[in-house]
């Protein structure tokens, strides 16, 4: 207390001897402090927080702003104490004396009716006209009344009104509000924002790469309405733009509803008909819904704008052939044979006939698909191993050899002669082939498991060893065993 006495106007030394003391003392020391002191907001706010109950500390803090009535720390702590009615008289008061405080004027915002909320926010304004969250929340207002066209015209006025009074637009500060709008449940609030500042500092050259950086941003906040607007405002820009409709696309079918990704579609290959994953993924939505009839719709429709597309034919196929559908599947690829006569095309309709166990027709396609596609080593495969399924291990042994003549790097044919050769008890045979195979493709692992597992079947666990133990599998083959240990031969698809 001897600092006090030689140095009365210190509110340090009061406060730390207040704070050496306790109960009654403590506010005693305080007392005299504010006496010293009365316009020191810390010795009040110790006054207050010395006081155990809460009416004590309310006459506190009113003789507090008798004294500092510009402390908006005071009016805060003041108010706090407050029920909501006496709170709100209470800022009234406040934003009188602090016309300064953004915080202040939005507590009483808060308080007040609509029509009333209304005028404190334009008060606010003309006091502080260059702070953006009085704007923000006189938007959100209107948004919670209903008035969604007002929220726009807000948010417009605010852009060009703050300008004008010199503020920076800070593309990230705006869109770090229309976030917190989002986040809040101010849905319409927050699509204004991002609309408002969507082009703001960005050159046009940059405005896809920014936006979609934008988008992205905001869906990894969790923000997505506010992606949801990018997107939506970028489209309106580059309507034709096949990326960005992908892109919305992607993003609707992970964060949004099977109704809006469905919809954005529909729009989607309206401006870009001849992009045949937009019409895909159109038809799978409607095809995992379980409403055949619509998916098949919509693929109609993708066929007229991409007649020969060879992706859109083998979607169709499959969704009849998934749906059982066989001779509907049929119709269709005798159709894109004719229409789009691809490998792909040739091989699937080969492979349902050969599924459905019609393999003479199944033959009969691949010999005329082999006729123009001799080096689609897929081809071969099939025709060769429906050949071993009837039995006649010659004409499949031929069948190998005729493809590895035009495929001499398809590592599946290779294996599936050497296994023909070994179910002939060839095993001498099937070495060879191996070992031509390895020269053909000296790097590709699975060759060498093969020619372990021919050894490891036969029982010569020796020369199985002994070619594990080969420098060629040390180190960079060994990493790939595992993964193939348990590899099916090959898949068509």
């Amino acid at each position: 207390m001897k600092g006090c006495e030689v140095n009365p106007k210190s509110e340090d030394l009061w406060l730390e001897a207040a704070r050496l003391q306790s109960g009654d003392t403590a506010r005693a020391v305080i007392a005299q402090a504010v006496r010293h002191v009365p316009n020191s907001v810390r010795v009040w706010i110790r006054a207050a927080d010395l006081e155990t109950e809460t009416k004590a500390k309310r006459k506190v803090y009113r003789k507090a702003l008798e004294h500092i009535p510009n402390s908006v720390r005071l009016w805060k702590a003041a108010v706090e104490l407050e029920d909501p009615e006496d709170a709100r008289i209470l800022l009234s008061r406040a934003v009188e004396c602090c016309p300064t405080s953004v915080d202040l004027w939005l507590a009483l915002a808060r308080l007040e009716t609509y029509e009333n909320a209304r005028k404190v926010l334009n008060k606010a304004r003309e006091n502080i006209p260059t702070d953006r969250q009085i704007w923000t929340t006189a938007a959100k207002l209107e948004e919670a009344n209903g008035n969604h066209h007002m929220v726009e015209k807000i948010i417009e006025r605010a852009i060009s009104s703050l300008s004008a009074n010199g503020v920076e637009i800070n593309r990230e500060h705006w869109f770090k509000e229309a976030i917190e709008a989002e986040k809040s449940g101010s849905v319409q609030c927050c699509k204004a924002l991002v609309r408002a500042i969507i082009a703001q500092g960005v050159e046009e050259e940059d405005y896809k790469h920014t936006w979609m950086e934008d988008a992205e941003a905001c869906a990894n906040q969790g923000a997505f309405e506010c992606a949801r607007t990018i997107y939506a405002h970028a489209l309106s820009v580059f309507p034709s733009k096949k990326s960005i409709w992908l892109r919305a696309a992607y993003f609707e079918k992970t964060h949004g509803s099977r109704e809006s990704l469905e919809a954005l579609l529909q729009r989607a290959v309206a401006h870009c008909p001849k992009s045949e994953v937009l019409w895909l993924m159109g038809a799978k939505s409607k095809w995992m819904a379980g409403d055949v009839p619509a998916a098949r719709g919509i693929l109609s429709l993708a066929f007229q704008a991409n007649p020969n597309s060879e992706e859109i034919w083998l979607a169709a196929v499959k969704l009849e052939s998934e749906n059982s559908e066989y001779e509907r599947a049929r119709r269709l690829l005798a159709k894109a044979r004719a229409s789009a006569p691809t490998p792909r095309v040739m091989m699937k309709s080969a492979k349902l006939e050969w599924a459905l166990n019609d393999l003479e027709k199944a033959l009969l396609l691949l010999d005329e698909a082999l006729k123009v596609f001799p080096d689609y080593a897929k081809l071969w495969m099939m025709k060769g191993q429906i050949e071993e399924q009837q039995g006649d291990q010659k004409q499949a042994w031929d069948t190998y050899h005729q493809g590895l003549k035009k495929c001499q790097n398809a590592v599946p044919l290779w294996l599936l002669l050497s296994r023909l050769e070994e179910k002939k008890g060839q095993l001498t045979k099937a070495r060879s082939v191996l070992e031509k195979a390895r020269l053909r493709c000296p790097k590709m692992p699975l060759l060498w498991l093969e020619a372990v597992r021919v050894e490891a079947r036969a029982g010569l666990k020796d020369i199985a060893n002994t070619l594990m133990a080969k420098d060629v599998l040390q180190p960079a083959f060994t990493s790939h065993l595992p993964r193939l240990i348990d590899q099916e031969l090959f898949t068509l698809s």
